[in-house]
């Protein structure tokens, strides 16, 4: 199974850990994108790989009902939640698609939160985003920064092949490893065709508790690895990546971001 396809798979089967994990990182992540990108009053938005709001929403309350906003994402079951919590915005417009091939232009603002590093082809699909916007027009794409999410994943790999009995394998290297450095991802998203790009750190510590550290396995993209286990092989994971988790003393989790910011040329 490709990358894309088990990501693909971990978004159709993470369901309410998903928006139970948002409180403590997608909605203040999300926030944070929206204020670096700062949609205004009559604004059209595309958002980008949209999950169940965390951008969408507090960019359709800002655009307002003079403004619209489509929010697109691969994964039905996400969206079907968007759509419940969007139901007093009647701007906000929430479709089940590929972003990569969808066909609105003209866009005021482009947004995707944590979302461009899971296109099978990361720069096509940034500069496909990009070509949505008008002359003029704003993108902003988070990714996360160097060092985050890394030692919990780790440690979930190691419980995975402790249980299997099948080696960790060293994760192939991406793009997104040459990018999650302020300077890299500002020069990169001028290379995509963005002027006047700017890159925000925002960080983010969330305390490690156990229940904690397990949905961010389960509400995740991380619940991918997950899905040809057992319950009782997964139980088993979830107690030997605990019990990892607490022998390294790691109590917080590094959620730290970075958004670019630029324009479209006229």
């Amino acid at each position: 199974m490709s990358d894309a396809d088990r990501f693909t798979r971990a978004f159709e089967t993470v369901g309410e850990d998903f928006d139970r994990l948002g409180v403590h990182l997608w909605f203040p992540i999300g926030s944070a994108a929206v204020e670096a990108v700062a949609p205004a009053p009559g604004d059209r938005v595309l958002d980008a790989c949209c999950g169940t709001g965390a951008s969408a929403l507090p960019a359709a309350r800002r655009v307002g009902d003079t403004g619209a906003l489509d929010a697109v994402d691969v994964s039905g079951p996400l969206i079907e939640v968007l759509r419940a919590k969007s139901g007093d915005l009647a701007n906000l417009r929430a479709h089940v698609a590929d972003v990569t091939t969808w066909p609105g232009a003209d866009y005021d603002i482009v947004q995707a939160v944590l979302g461009i590093f899971f296109f099978p082809d990361m720069t096509a699909g940034t500069e496909y985003l990009i070509n949505r916007l008008r002359p003029g027009g704003r993108a902003g794409f988070t990714i996360w920064r160097r060092g985050a999410m890394v030692r919990a994943g780790e440690h979930l790999h190691d419980a995975l092949a402790k249980v299997t009995g099948v080696p960790a394998q060293p994760r192939p290297s991406r793009l997104i490893d040459d990018l999650n450095e302020p300077e890299p991802f500002r020069a990169w998203l001028t290379e995509r065709g963005l002027r006047d790009v700017t890159v925000t750190e925002n960080p983010l510590r969330v305390p490690m508790t156990p229940d904690l550290a397990w949905l961010v396995v389960t509400g995740s993209g991380y619940r991918g690895v997950l899905a040809d286990l057992d319950a009782g092989q997964v139980e088993a994971v979830r107690a030997a990546y605990l019990e990892a988790l607490a022998r390294d003393g790691l109590d917080e989790l590094d959620a730290t971001t970075l958004v670019g910011v630029g324009v479209r040329p006229a």
